[in-house]
């Protein structure tokens, strides 16, 4: 398993040292020496820097990142799910977690409960939570 701020430093190069340690990682996995997995949360974690830190923009990080896991040597927990909330965050301007959320609702064929109308976007049946207006 592969940690966030590796990723991080490969993707933003910054700091230099570690990103040049971080890149020869990442040809190691190219080249099939390695394999990097990566949690949906390290994901996750990634996306939030990338957002708050780095200011990337929705439609950069997934870009980025979508290419980043389709990599060779590197794997990704519930990976069609993640790319898929990529897309997502990005095409329809929502969080990360949202579209994650939504996409695994609908493979689960589950609904989801919350009070952010940003579900309304992602194509998932959701609900209120009891007791609060359901039309705002």
């Amino acid at each position: 398993m592969v940690d966030a701020n590796v990723v991080l430093r490969f993707i933003t190069g910054d700091p230099p040292e570690m990103a040049a340690q971080a890149l020869e990682l990442m040809v190691r996995a190219e080249n099939g020496e390695v394999c990097l997995r990566l949690s949906h949360l390290v994901v996750a974690e990634i996306v939030w820097v990338l957002s708050s830190f780095y200011k990337f923009t929705k439609r950069a990080i997934a870009d980025t990142l979508i290419s980043f896991l389709s990599a060779d040597g590197v794997q990704t927990e519930n990976s069609g799910l993640v790319i898929q909330a990529l897309q997502d965050m990005a095409e329809k301007n929502v969080d990360f977690a949202d579209a994650f959320l939504a996409a695994l609702a609908r493979v689960n064929q589950e609904r989801v409960c919350s009070f952010d109308n940003d579900f309304e976007k992602l194509n998932v049946s959701w609900t209120r939570p009891p007791g609060y207006p359901q039309e705002q």
